[in-house]
């Protein structure tokens, strides 16, 4: 949620820096909505204490043997006008709540305005791989090495679903724990969170009220009291503190999850979607950190460059993209993507997005932080993947593939995957 302060400073402002993420944007309405809002507020408190000094005077001027009827005459006039008042106030109030839930995050100062063809390649890592033979793609690989069953995984779930089979799934598997490990030694705190969510988790991530359909609700429609299956960890990690103040000293938090992900968005025939890079479940683990203000910055470098270390462990070529602002979330003020060379496509697939959404989630989830002076603020949220493997998988069988159509092992998975060295075909 926006600072409702920095329209009612400068709302011209504040829509100039939304036409970064969005065409058309007008807060006059809403400025308009709160000025009045405000107006109605202050006459309404008036009366209310005029209320309460009058409501004194009465037994006092009773007890004098004084006529009182006049008084309560005007006590009945201000009750009846303060119940007016508060129904405009509430209804204001509702309509600029709404307004509001429904913007999207500032971007930040140095992000471009448009969409993804204003993205920037900030940093390459290593090369591209060369190839003295004809390179098989990954779902060729995969099939033939027994690693991923997509026929029966269609059968089973329909399009956009498959099946981790024998070594494959132990290769899955040996991802996830070296993600794991390596988070919990560099400190991180390890948790595994609940798939079903109350509405509340999507509101204060910022997936809803804009993107409520793009999740699957348990009972096929969105409620306010209804369940949702998380369409990314971050959905439940941003909300652990979700109402809550902590002492400034309890900061940074620094939490990640592993969990499958559920996404109504499927795969296509076309080639960059084949396999297992799109589809409606896969598996990622994802970081989040609760920050204060001064440390965001921090923050995002920190989690950025631990989703690289991550894929620089692997030995992979990827690249780091900053995104423009049309290109991130609607939650976050700026994000760059760690995007994974797979050759058989000859593009970049994103598996990782790093983001810091400042104290846009705080204050739709009402998070905050007390300092040494007992001042409360809101906290900065991030998250980052760390990492997501369903484009990881493709690009590790196509970058270390070998001409006999084996795959060799990364060394940080071969402990995972009982020392072994090479995946051959049997």
């Amino acid at each position: 949620m926006i600072d409702i302060n920095k329209i009612r400073e400068d709302y011209k402002n504040v829509e100039k820096d939304l036409r970064k993420k969005i065409d058309t944007i007008s807060l006059e309405e809403v400025k308009d909505w709160d000025i009045e809002k405000r107006k109605i507020g202050i006459e309404r408190d008036a009366l209310k204490n005029r209320k309460n000094v009058v409501s004194k005077e009465i037994p006092m001027l009773k007890k004098e043997g004084k006529d009182v009827q006049y008084l309560l005459d005007e006590m009945k006039e201000i009750g009846e006008k303060i119940v007016s008042l508060d129904e405009q106030y509430n209804e204001l109030d509702e309509k600029i709540f709404d307004f509001m839930a429904a913007l999207p995050n500032i971007p930040d100062e140095d992000v471009v305005a448009g969409g993804k063809e204003n993205n920037k390649v900030v940093s390459v890592y290593g090369k591209k791989p060369e190839f003295k033979f004809n390179p098989k793609d990954h779902v060729t690989l995969a099939t033939e090495l027994g690693l991923i069953d997509y026929e029966r995984g269609v059968k089973l779930a329909g399009q956009g679903s498959w099946i981790y089979t024998g070594l494959g799934a132990r290769l899955e598997w040996a991802l996830i724990n070296y993600f794991i490990d390596t988070h919990i030694k560099d400190n991180w705190q390890f948790m595994l969170v609940p798939h079903m969510l109350n509405y509340d988790c999507g509101f204060t991530a910022g997936q809803f009220p804009k993107f409520q359909d793009e999740v699957y609700w348990l009972d096929g429609t969105c409620r306010k009291d209804g369940k949702f299956m998380l369409p990314t960890a971050e959905t439940a990690l941003v909300n652990i503190h979700r109402n809550e103040v902590l002492k400034e000293d309890e900061l940074p938090k620094k939490y990640f999850a592993y969990t499958p992900c559920y996404r109504r968005e499927a795969g296509s025939s076309r080639v960059e979607e084949r396999g297992t890079v799109r589809g409606h479940q896969f598996n990622k683990v994802e970081m989040v950190q609760y920050t204060k203000e001064d440390d965001s910055d921090r923050a995002f470098d920190e989690m950025l460059a631990k989703a690289e270390k991550l894929v620089q462990g692997l030995g992979l070529h990827y690249q780091v993209s900053k995104l423009a602002a049309g290109d991130c979330s609607a939650s976050m003020s700026r994000t760059y993507d760690v995007e994974i060379w797979i050759p058989s496509m000859g593009i970049y697939k994103e598996v990782c997005s790093a983001s810091n959404a400042r104290d846009y989630q705080a204050r739709r989830g009402n998070m905050k932080y007390k300092d040494s002076e007992g001042k409360s603020h809101y906290m900065h949220t991030l998250n980052a993947s760390g990492l997501a493997t369903s484009r990881l998988l493709p690009a590790l069988l196509e970058q270390c593939q070998n001409e006999d159509g084996s795959i060799t092992i990364p060394e940080v998975l071969r402990p995972y995957m009982g020392g072994m060295e090479k995946i051959e075909r049997k």
